[in-house]
């Protein structure tokens, strides 16, 4: 009980002293991610660039990757028929957000510091998820403007996240090392 009031005390001084829990080299929960797609993968140096990153990955979070039959699937995964744990779910789409790789940091950090909830960063099917996911989504990422195939945006999402936890620990790999 002792141990619990001093992360709270020092949570709430964080706080106050506008510090995150990163900057003292504190997790407050470990991230859980899961990278979903939808439909299977055609092509087997996309599964295996698949495999390296989410091994990658497993150094800074929990992270597995799944292929899913269809969007009732994926929501169902993320607790939207109300029988599965509640997930935060990320859709990858060109309508969304465009992010830096320092700004996707932020993100993980962030989620890292203050949400135990787990994150699923789904790619769609080819032709983009329907506008029911879309309104079901906590938040849509966009990888840009280019069109891109969705097999290989799943290798460039998973690219960026594990960019994005090399960032917050410091790792030479995003300077380019």
């Amino acid at each position: 009980m002792h141990s619990f009031c001093l992360f709270f005390a020092l949570l709430l001084l964080c706080d106050l002293c506008g510090f995150s829990l990163r900057s003292l080299r504190l997790k407050a929960f470990p991230v859980k991610l899961t990278i979903a797609w939808i439909g299977k993968t055609k092509n087997a140096a996309i599964q295996s660039l698949t495999d390296d990153y989410l091994k990658r990955l497993r150094q800074y979070a929990e992270a597995e990757g799944v292929s899913l039959k269809d969007e009732a699937a994926l929501l169902k995964l993320c607790g939207r028929d109300g029988k599965a744990a509640r997930r935060r779910l990320v859709l990858v789409d060109w309508r969304g957000k465009q992010l830096s790789s320092e700004e996707i940091a932020k993100f993980l950090g962030e989620h890292q510091d203050r949400n135990p909830t787990p994150l699923v960063f789904a790619i769609g099917p080819a032709d983009g998820f329907s506008e029911t996911t879309r309104q079901q989504a906590d938040s849509t990422l966009s990888l840009g403007k280019m069109t891109i195939a969705h097999e290989l945006a799943r290798v460039l999402l998973l690219e960026q996240l594990y960019r994005g936890f090399t960032i917050l620990k410091g790792h030479p790999y995003h300077l380019g090392h």
